[in-house]
């Protein structure tokens, strides 16, 4: 017995236990069940994350889409490509700039968005379950924070 407390002891000091090394693993642990949650409703994580971002900010260009979505402009671009195939967007010109094309939400992409709530909200309440609101709050304005932060040093 001693022997198994003593090898738990050396292996958990073993592991890296750095904020970075932990949000990296929360990352990737949290980008594995978006993608198997939002897979049954034919949603990528950044489908679900762009969707999320027009029913925020309404209509948008293809640039700002990247940026928001964490992608590169080039898969923004066919990622809008196929949410415009499915109905979830449209793509208008930009009324004051004939060359920029404003994608924004359909009802359609909206209604499949809403099943992507209800799929992150379940994950999010078992990922935090043992955190209560204030603390939510709190861990929320942290998080914000650090990544203003690393946005504002170019980090």
């Amino acid at each position: 017995m001693a022997k198994q407390t003593s090898a738990k002891a050396v292996s958990d000091q073993q592991k890296p236990l750095g904020l970075a090394y932990l949000v990296g693993r929360l990352d990737h642990v949290l980008g594995k069940r978006l993608r198997d949650s939002l897979m049954r409703f034919g949603l990528t994580v950044p489908q679900y994350t762009a969707l999320s971002v027009f029913r925020a900010s309404g209509s948008m260009s293809n640039a700002q889409l990247s940026e928001r979505t964490m992608v590169s402009p080039q898969s923004a671009n066919e990622m809008v490509k196929s949410m415009e195939a499915r109905g979830w967007i449209e793509r208008k010109p930009d009324p004051t700039h004939g060359k920029i094309i404003q994608i924004s939400l359909t009802e359609e992409g909206n209604a499949v968005l809403q099943r992507g709530d209800v799929e992150v909200v379940e994950i999010e309440s078992a990922m935090f379950r043992d955190l209560n609101e204030e603390e939510r709050t709190k861990l929320q304005s942290i998080l914000r924070s650090a990544v203003r932060a690393l946005s504002v040093h170019g980090i």
